[in-house]
């Protein structure tokens, strides 16, 4: 296993803070430079910069139509620490507002699970990393499993292993129903992060998280390519090959091995796609081949392929210095 290249990383991370971004994308940026700085006042001007653009509802750094419902909550974590490390209160503020939009009004199923838009009754992958591990860092652990287990049972496929997509509650079905690799990878990194958050009381809840996050990463390393990059469409030889992926599987490896519930062997598949992703990083620092923004339809570039080489980065530190 390679050691981190701080030189990489740097020249990734000025990359990442070049990009416009969406909430989202603000959300995991702020997450990265969280994980692999720690608290810093950077981490505060990034949430402080969402707040410039959040909305009535309180939903925070929403951009153009005003369409979604839990990305904004990507920046959750470091919008909570921020509050606590410094005591501002229009960041406590924030985090309350925020939280109360996604428990009571953001618009959900029949059983309570987010929306991933507000003009669209659909449940996506994409929120396993966005509302859990706020929902979790505020303190509503039952709120948190509750979207999990939710998601798993619109999404998850119990013979691939594998999550959809997007299921549509209008039409009774999937709006798309491909094992979307970074959609998987969302939900890896998400799940990683609620295990890592949750409280020694918790234990019984733990062990079903852990259970679920070893068979969604087996469903993914099975797919992975003798060069340690996957397939846009986990299952599909035909989608376009994808870095990100890889990147998003390795962190969560990487943050399982260290805390005992991933075992050794497993190091094999994320030092290969993490060899994969240092050999996509041009002379910019851009993290070329990973799902592209805007779009998300084709290889290029975007800030969360730069944040989660950051993020796989930071548990391999972390994983070497035994934290």
């Amino acid at each position: 296993m390679r050691k981190v290249d701080y030189e990489t990383v740097n020249k990734v991370k000025s990359a990442l803070l070049s990009f416009q971004r969406f909430q989202w994308e603000q959300g995991c940026t702020a997450q990265a430079l969280l994980e692999f700085d720690g608290f810093s006042d950077q981490i505060v001007q990034l949430c402080k910069a969402a707040l410039v653009r959040k909305s009535k509802d309180g939903r925070v750094g929403v951009m153009e139509k005003n369409e979604s419902v839990d990305d904004p909550a990507a920046i959750g974590e470091a919008l909570i620490v921020s509050a606590e490390k410094t005591g501002d209160e229009s960041l406590k503020k924030a985090a309350d507002k925020l939280y109360y939009y996604l428990k009571y009004r953001a618009p959900k199923t029949v059983d309570g699970i987010i929306y991933h838009f507000n003009i669209k009754n659909q449940v996506w992958v994409d929120a396993y990393y966005m509302a859990p591990p706020f929902l979790c860092k505020y303190g509503d652990i039952d709120e948190a499993l509750k979207q999990i287990k939710g998601f798993r049972k619109y999404l998850y496929d119990e013979n691939k292993k594998l999550l959809s997509h997007i299921w549509d509650d209008d039409l009774g079905d999937f709006a798309r129903k491909d094992f979307w690799g970074v959609g998987n990878g969302w939900a890896v990194a998400g799940i990683t992060r609620v295990i890592d958050m949750l409280p020694s009381d918790r234990a019984e809840d733990r062990e079903y998280l852990i259970s679920y996050v070893r068979d969604l990463i087996d469903g993914c390393v099975t797919c992975q390519r003798e060069d340690g990059l996957f397939h846009d469409v986990l299952d599909d030889p035909g989608s376009f090959v994808e870095t990100n992926v890889g990147q998003m599987v390795a962190y969560a490896i990487y943050r399982g091995v260290a805390r005992g519930y991933i075992d050794e062997s497993y190091l094999k598949y994320a030092d290969k796609a993490r060899e994969a992703a240092y050999s996509k990083v041009d002379e910019y620092g851009f993290v070329q081949g990973v799902c592209g923004a805007p779009t998300f339809d084709y290889p290029g570039v975007a800030p969360e392929g730069q944040a989660f080489f950051i993020l796989m980065e930071a548990a391999v530190r972390d994983l070497h210095q035994g934290k």
